[in-house]
């Protein structure tokens, strides 16, 4: 799983490398699929399936400004100013990889920034309760109460999930919570977080296609995924930003040490 996290980090650094007002969605997700294939991997995203949608077109789930998360590649083409959160999945030697990050599109106002930044923060808070004997509510809890107590809306209808040889298993992981709530977290147990923070309402939307999902006032939204393993003590995180931070510059961004 660290290598299909690696080949990950890396095609969204690629992606990275492209993101600017001018370019269509569709030719970012071409480059992360490119990558993926060319370092022996297979997008995981791309021919998902769920009971009653079309297979998901695209290797890259790519959602700008009020699409939370789910927003189909193509047939955009990015504006100044825009946020863009790119998920990416790999299946690689029978482990998935799975995570995700939002860009600014040139530059962007302070709102947007601001919500990043607190999006990302809480991102961290998550990963801080991911430790062995604590429960999946404590992780829920600190992301919610960071958020909300800044006047954000977190998103209660989609949840962070389990990985590993299949790109979702048990648990989930939602981003509210109650303290010492839910299923106790045992050492060794992989699981994504993944915080889908809206700048105003928690509500959702969703979209003709099935998949895109919105906010439900039509104010932006951010989000971040890191892939984490549950260990005693301290958390290992499995994914990385390192390569994507190299090449963007980013306003919001923190000096993490996840070593």
């Amino acid at each position: 799983m660290s290598a299909a996290s690696e080949v990950v980090g890396k095609a969204l650094a690629e992606v990275a490398k492209e993101i600017r007002p001018g370019i269509d969605t569709a030719v970012l997700d071409q480059i992360a699929e490119e990558y993926l294939r060319d370092h022996g991997g297979v997008p995981a995203f791309k021919g998902y399936t769920v009971a009653g949608l079309d297979p998901f077109p695209g290797t890259l789930c790519i959602s700008v400004d009020d699409v939370v998360v789910h927003g189909i590649p193509g047939g955009h083409i990015l504006q100044e100013g825009e946020l863009i959160s790119v998920d990416c999945g790999v299946q690689l030697e029978g482990y998935f990889a799975d995570y995700a990050y939002t860009f600014a599109v040139g530059e962007i106002s302070d709102e947007k920034a601001a919500l990043c930044r607190v999006t990302y923060e809480s991102l961290e808070k998550g990963i801080e309760q991911a430790v062995a004997g604590n429960r999946i509510g404590d992780i829920g809890f600190a992301v919610q109460d960071y958020c909300e107590s800044r006047g954000y809306g977190v998103v209660r209808d989609l949840v962070g999930h389990g990985i590993g040889r299949r790109l979702h298993e048990d648990p989930q992981v939602p981003n509210v919570g109650r303290r010492n709530g839910g299923r106790r977290l045992k050492a060794g147990t992989t699981i994504c977080i993944e915080p889908m923070i809206n700048t105003g309402t928690a509500e959702i939307t969703v979209d003709d296609d099935g998949w895109t999902i919105r906010t439900a006032d039509g104010l932006p939204s951010a989000h971040y995924e890191h892939m984490v393993v549950v260990r005693e003590g301290r958390a290992e995180v499995l994914s990385t930003y390192q390569y994507i931070e190299e090449v963007i510059d980013a306003p919001y961004r923190l000096n993490v040490n996840h070593e």
